[in-house]
């Protein structure tokens, strides 16, 4: 095997694999776990091209951490012209969330190392508003939600005095006349990602999943005989080799969409990136993170895209406790925060051009917030969290920056635009052989779900025989819990106690 010569090893056909997943993040994670408890036969290899796994968006403080469950995330109940709140994206984004739940108990009960507190921890989940108009929607929210099974006790309150004893940091020091209003559920989480991760590929590993770090994917090639050639560099040495796969995940956050580019498969025509970095300010002053436990989401200001809700989150990260306020959005060319400058340019293709010009000239709310953001100095930014939290001091918290993500854009079929939309997307090859995860949130939270769909869509033929697997390790299986309360209700108690979440 040669490093520079342009000469490619091939590896012995006995250490093909049957499945190639690229990216060492919590997708390619939960595909490999789901995968050993469906056919365990198979063999499979994790290629990360960075020395440790869940370095980028699975990382801890590359994310928010919160556990989507829409429990307390505004942007997902949008009100409609009349007012009235609907609840569908919330419903469906907190049964994702009950299904990671439910596999996490399974790998738990069977064995998977390491404690629950390892990656998951209860934390109240508060949505907060001020003014007139955010009293009138969450209200509206609140009545919408209330009456969903999997939102059961969700609290509301416009009192001041009952908004002290839930969130006192925030409240110390507010306008005594400012109107507020608030939900909470005491159901919320906190969720290490990146312990998560390693947690799930440690256990896998232990199954014979074959991780390997510094190994980056630079080409996949469809073969005659429908399997892919895969090549892979040494990041350390430069060293090339190739393996054949009968099935490629490309789950590499911001590098899926070049590498499916690559692979030349039809379905990724059109689909362009807009990347977009964030930071947070944050502080680990015992007394602040003392007075507020808990995650609060507000709303993000008129005109501003979802990615700018602003939110107050309690983090658990190794062991230490911290509070995170953000997002302040920046901008950098680079779809990984270990990327290249030209990743964006790189991105362009003929077939995606239309795309995301269109995007460019239809999306000039984000291109002014963008702006506006990068030009904000370090007094502007902590007025933002002085909003939040009136009382805070400048010198109490520092700038880190958290994960780049990659919004996603895609061709509108009706219209022919290019639409930017900031959820995920699973692009799968026509043959089932090929499938890539692009986009960003909810993400994590619901990778479980993301992967079950990958499954279905990729491996229908033997969905039937997988299936009773699949209802051992998450019961809800098939079902759904917002219209089965005895289920949900036996789900979430088994679940609540395997992952020691009644404290």
């Amino acid at each position: 095997m040669t490093s520079d010569s342009g000469v490619v090893a091939n590896v012995p056909d006995s250490a093909n694999p049957d499945v190639v997943l690229v990216g060492g993040g919590i997708m390619s994670a939960t595909l490999a776990a789901l995968i050993k408890v469906v056919a365990p036969q198979w063999s499979v290899t994790v290629f990360e091209s960075a020395a440790e796994v869940a370095g980028e968006s699975s990382g801890p403080w590359n994310n928010a951490g919160t556990g989507h469950s829409a429990l307390c995330e505004l942007n997902y109940t949008p009100a409609g012209p009349d007012g009235r709140v609907d609840p569908a994206k919330a419903v469906t984004i907190n049964e994702q969330f009950q299904v990671s739940r439910q596999f996490w108990s399974y790998l738990v009960r069977g064995g998977m190392t390491g404690s629950p507190k390892d990656f998951i921890t209860p934390v109240p989940h508060l949505g907060f508003v001020t003014g007139e108009a955010g009293r009138s929607y969450m209200r509206a929210r609140h009545e919408a939600l209330a009456a969903q099974p999997l939102f059961e006790g969700l609290e509301y309150t416009e009192d001041a005095a009952e908004l002290a004893r839930w969130i006192p940091l925030m409240m110390a020091g507010r306008d005594p006349e400012q109107v507020v209003a608030a939900t909470r559920s005491v159901a919320g989480t906190d969720v290490n990602f990146g312990s998560l991760t390693r947690l799930l590929l440690e256990d896998a590993a232990g199954q014979g999943v074959a991780v390997h770090c510094n190994q980056r994917v630079q080409d996949l090639d469809k073969e005659s005989d429908g399997r892919w050639k895969v090549t892979v560099e040494d990041t350390r040495t430069g060293e090339r080799r190739t393996l054949r796969t009968r099935f490629v995940f490309v789950g590499a956050g911001g590098g899926a969409l070049p590498l499916l580019q690559k692979a030349g498969i039809p379905e990724i025509r059109g689909f362009g990136g807009f990347p977009v970095s964030g930071q947070f300010l944050r502080t680990t002053s015992p007394e602040l993170v003392g007075t507020h436990q808990a995650k609060v989401y507000g709303q993000a200001a008129v005109g501003a895209p979802p990615m700018s809700v602003p939110h107050l989150d309690l983090r658990l990260i190794d062991g230490d406790h911290s509070l995170l306020f953000g997002p302040y959005a920046g901008f950098s060319p680079k779809f990984l925060k270990a990327g290249k400058l030209w990743d964006l340019p790189a991105s362009v293709r003929p077939h995606n051009l239309g795309s995301m010009l269109g995007v460019a000239r239809t999306n000039v709310p984000l291109t002014t917030y963008l702006v506006k953001e990068l030009l904000q100095s370090r007094s502007a930014r902590h007025g933002t969290l002085t909003d939040f939290v009136p009382l805070a001091e400048q010198a109490d918290w520092d700038m880190i920056t958290a994960g780049q993500r990659v919004q996603v854009i895609k061709r509108d079929p009706a219209t022919g635009r290019g639409v930017l939309q900031f959820g995920t997307e699973l692009v799968v090859g026509g043959d089932g052989s090929i499938a890539g995860l692009l986009g960003a949130s909810p993400g994590a939270s619901t990778a479980v779900s993301a992967m079950l769909t990958l499954l279905e869509q990729c491996f229908p033929d033997r969905i039937p025989a997988w299936r009773p697997a699949l209802q051992e390790a998450i019961p809800s299986y098939g079902h759904r819990l917002s219209e089965e309360p005895a289920l949900l209700a036996q789900v979430r108690s088994e679940t609540m106690q395997v992952l020691e979440l009644n404290g």
